[in-house]
C-alpha cells in the first residue's frame, strides 16, 4: 500500500473478471488543556467490532441491525458496540433461512455460484421484513435478484422468487428489457437498496458497474417491482465503470434525495472512495455539487475496460484512503483502505445522521470491519462525514474559542487511488488565520457551522467533538466540503 501526502491544497477535479469479483462486494499551547477537558463529556467508549461486508443498515424494534453479503448480519443498540449475529455462511447452517441452499437454489443456479451478495433488509407497510438477496457468477454480469419476507427482522426469511435476471446468454431469451443483453447498458442485478420516498412510494435503486445503477417503481403489496419497466430508469455509471452499491438517503431538512455510491474497486489497492449526488426527486435526475449531470457519467467505451479516468472528476467525494496520524509518538493511527459501499440513516425525530460502511486496513490483506460515522449537513445542503468513528458520548458542542488550534488534515480528492493519502499539520489560529500544510482563513458562522477559505476558494461543513481512539480522548475536529465537491477534514 502507497502513501502520497497532500501538501498546500490547491484542490482538483483529479479484465473484467478481476474487477467483478471485487463488487458488492501556536495558539494550540491552549489546545491541549481544551482537548483534556472535553473528556469530560462522555467516558471512554467500548467498541465491539464485527465483520459485515457492504452493510445495509435498518431500525428494528429499537435495534440497528446491518445486512451484507455473504449473508453476514449484525445488530447494536448504541452504534458504538456490535453484535455478530450471522458470519459470512451460505448454507443450511445459515438462521437467516431455514436452509438458504434449497430455497435459493434457482437464483444460486442461474448466478453459477455458491454465495450471495449485498443484502438490503426494508420493513414495509404489512409490518413485515423483506430481504432483497441477490448472487452473482463474479467473472460476469450474471446475476440474480429475488425477495424474501420473514416475520421479524432475524428471520427465518421465506423466499418469495427472483424478480431480476442480468448477463443472459443468446439463447436464453431477451433481457428485461426484452432485447439482448449488453453488459455496457444493461445492469448487472445487484446491490439492491429499497426505500419510501416523501410521499410514501417504493423504490428500488440498484447496479454494480456493467451498464451503471437503475431504479425502478416497486409495488408494496408484492414487494416487487412494478410491472412493465424493464430494468427501470438509467441514474448513472455504464461502460463497466466502477461505480457500485447504490444508496438513497432522504433528507427532510433539505428536501434532497442523496445517491451514495462508491466509486474504485474494493479490493486494498482498488482505491474504493465514497461519493455522493443529490437529486430533488427519488428517480433523478442527479448532480454533484459542481453541477455535474450524473446519468452522463460513465467510462469511455473505447477506453480499455474499467476506465477510471473518465468518471473520477465526477460526484462530490465524502472518505476515501487514508491515513490520520496519531498526535502523540508511539500511538497508532487511523488508517482505512478501501472504505465504502455503505448506507445511511437519518433519525427522524432529530435529523442525526449516521454513514455505515465497511472498511479495510494496511498490511490486513482483505480483513474488513463496520465502521459508522456521524454525518452533518452543510450549508450549502450537502453531507459531510465526521473525521473519527461515531462513539455517542460528546454531549457539549465545541465552542468558538475551542476551535483554534493544531489539527491534522486531510484531503479526500477525487483520485482513484490505491495510496493512502497522509494527514499533515495545520492551524487555525485565534485571529481567524489558517497556516502549515494549507493557508487561508476560518470562521465559525453558527453553533456549529464552520467556513473555511483556503487559496480563494470556500469550504462549508461543521466543527463536532469525537472521540480520537488513538489518542483515547474527546477532541475537536471539522469537516468540510467544497462548492466543486471535494471533502477536507481536521483533527486537533
Amino acid at each position: 500500500m502507497n502513501r502520497r501526502t497532500v501538501s498546500t491544497i490547491t484542490l482538483s477535479t483529479a479484465a473484467l473478471t478481476a474487477l467483478l469479483l471485487n463488487t458488492a462486494c501556536s495558539p494550540g499551547g491552549n489546545a491541549a488543556e481544551q482537548t483534556e477537558g472535553a473528556a469530560a463529556d462522555g467516558d471512554a467508549p467500548q467498541f465491539d467490532e464485527v465483520h459485515v461486508h457492504d452493510p445495509s443498515v435498518i431500525l428494528a424494534e429499537d435495534e440497528f441491525w446491518v445486512f451484507g453479503s455473504h449473508l453476514a448480519s449484525a445488530k447494536s443498540e448504541d452504534l458504538v458496540s456490535w453484535e455478530q449475529h450471522t458470519a459470512d455462511l451460505v448454507d443450511s447452517e445459515n438462521p437467516l433461512f431455514e436452509d438458504v441452499t434449497e430455497q435459493l437454489s434457482e437464483t444460486l443456479e442461474w448466478a453459477q455460484t455458491d454465495t450471495l451478495w449485498a443484502a438490503d433488509v426494508t420493513q414495509l407497510a404489512d409490518g413485515r421484513y423483506y430481504m432483497y438477496y441477490n448472487a452473482c457468477r463474479g467473472d460476469s454480469p450474471r446475476s440474480a435478484m429475488g425477495v424474501a419476507v420473514a416475520d421479524s427482522v432475524d428471520g427465518p426469511y421465506e423466499d418469495l422468487g427472483i424478480i431480476l435476471r442480468s448477463g443472459h446468454e443468446e439463447d436464453e431469451g431477451p433481457s428485461e428489457d426484452g432485447t439482448s443483453y449488453d453488459g455496457q447498458v444493461h445492469p448487472n442485478v445487484v446491490d439492491p437498496h429499497v426505500f419510501y420516498d416523501e410521499h410514501g412510494e417504493l423504490w428500488m435503486v440498484y447496479g454494480s458497474y456493467s451498464g451503471g445503477i437503475f431504479i425502478l417503481e416497486m409495488d408494496e403489496e408484492t414487494g416487487k417491482p412494478v410491472e412493465g419497466q424493464g430494468h427501470g430508469k438509467h441514474l448513472m455509471g455504464g461502460n463497466h465503470s466502477r461505480i457500485e452499491g447504490p444508496y438513497m438517503m432522504h433528507d427532510p431538512g433539505t428536501g434532497y434525495y442523496y445517491l451514495l455510491t462508491t466509486f474504485g474497486g474494493l479490493d486494498p489497492d482498488g482505491g474504493y472512495i465514497m461519493r455522493v449526488a443529490r437529486s430533488e426527486n427519488p428517480d433523478g435526475p442527479f448532480y454533484d455539487a459542481a453541477g455535474n449531470p450524473m446519468e452522463e457519467v460513465s467510462s469511455d467505451p473505447e477506453a480499455e475496460i474499467f476506465d477510471d479516468a473518465s468518471i473520477e472528476p465526477y460526484a462530490s467525494t465524502m472518505m476515501g484512503n487514508h491515513i490520520l496520524h496519531s498526535p502523540e509518538e508511539g500511538q497508532e493511527d487511523q488508517a482505512y483502505v478501501s472504505p465504502g459501499h455503505n448506507s445511511a440513516y437519518v433519525d427522524p425525530e432529530t435529523g442525526q445522521m449516521h454513514l455505515f460502511f465497511h472498511t479495510r486496513f494496511p498490511d490486513e490483506e482483505q480483513m474488513h470491519e463496520v465502521r459508522v460515522h456521524e454525518m452533518y449537513m452543510n450549508s450549502e445542503g450537502w453531507p459531510v462525514v465526521a473525521p473519527h468513528r461515531y462513539a455517542d458520548g460528546a454531549e457539549e458542542p465545541v465552542a468558538e474559542d475551542e476551535v483554534p488550534g493544531d489539527y491534522r488534515f486531510i484531503a479526500h480528492t477525487r483520485e482513484i487511488s490505491e495510496d493512502l493519502v497522509e494527514s499533515e499539520e495545520i492551524t487555525l489560529t485565534e485571529d481567524g488565520e489558517i497556516t502549515g500544510a494549507a493557508e487561508g482563513t476560518w470562521e465559525l458562522t453558527g453553533e456549529q457551522d464552520l467556513e473555511l477559505t483556503i487559496d480563494g476558494e470556500p469550504y462549508t461543513g461543521a466543527v463536532s467533538r469525537e472521540w480520537d481512539e488513538a489518542a483515547e480522548r474527546w477532541t475537536e475536529t471539522f469537516s468540510v466540503m467544497s462548492e466543486d465537491g471535494v471533502a477536507l477534514w481536521g483533527s486537533r
